[in-house]
């Protein structure tokens, strides 16, 4: 996905704690042409084929995050989704449709960092199937951080996933130059380094 290096990249983001979405629009103002969403219904009616990313809390009075998700994939948006939640993740992560994982609370850096890998004009024409092991590599890393290993070792999917994660990124190393350079900067985005 490539945009106009003219326009700047629309997001929405979308938490029902109304001070925290206001924090995080304002943050990233001076970069992004930015909306905000005080909960799922509101994202849903706001969400449009020019928003490029949203910023989703998982949980959410009106309409769990994990449904606005659902939603707006079946409503065709490709939109990067980044969620930023402070719901701790489980292994039901692995089935959604979701760009990326973050947990609260998320500074500007963070915020900044992650959405220019995702929507960086120069990354954007890169591989398509970058934005694919970025989004493996942020879920498996998540999950690694959050469960023990006998949980993941006994989970057929996270095994599954780790492997195609594994496979793509050797595919990857042979055609996306600084491969290595990238892979290490979401990795240190993911750690909040």
């Amino acid at each position: 996905m490539s945009f106009d290096s003219r326009s700047r990249p629309s997001v929405l983001v979308v938490d029902d704690e109304t001070d925290v979405a206001d924090a995080y629009a304002m943050q990233l103002r001076e970069e992004y042409d930015t909306d905000v969403a005080y909960g799922g219904e509101e994202c849903l009616e706001k969400v449009s084929d020019d928003t490029q990313a949203v910023l989703l809390d998982r949980r959410m009075p009106d309409i769990h995050g994990d449904d606005v998700l659902d939603e707006l994939r079946t409503r065709g948006y490709d939109c990067t989704v980044i969620m930023v939640t402070a719901v701790d993740p489980n292994l039901n992560i692995l089935e959604m449709d979701f760009d990326d994982y973050l947990c609260k609370p998320v500074d500007r850096e963070t915020l900044s960092t992650t959405l220019s890998q995702y929507l960086d004009t120069e990354t954007a024409d890169m591989d398509p199937r970058l934005d694919e092991f970025f989004s493996l590599l942020s879920k498996l890393s998540v999950l690694e951080e959050e469960l023990s290993p006998g949980e993941l070792e006994t989970d057929e999917e996270f095994a599954r996933l780790k492997q195609e994660a594994v496979e793509l990124s050797s595919e990857l190393r042979d055609s996306v130059d600084d491969f290595e350079e990238l892979v290490e900067t979401h990795r240190a985005v993911a750690r909040g380094s």
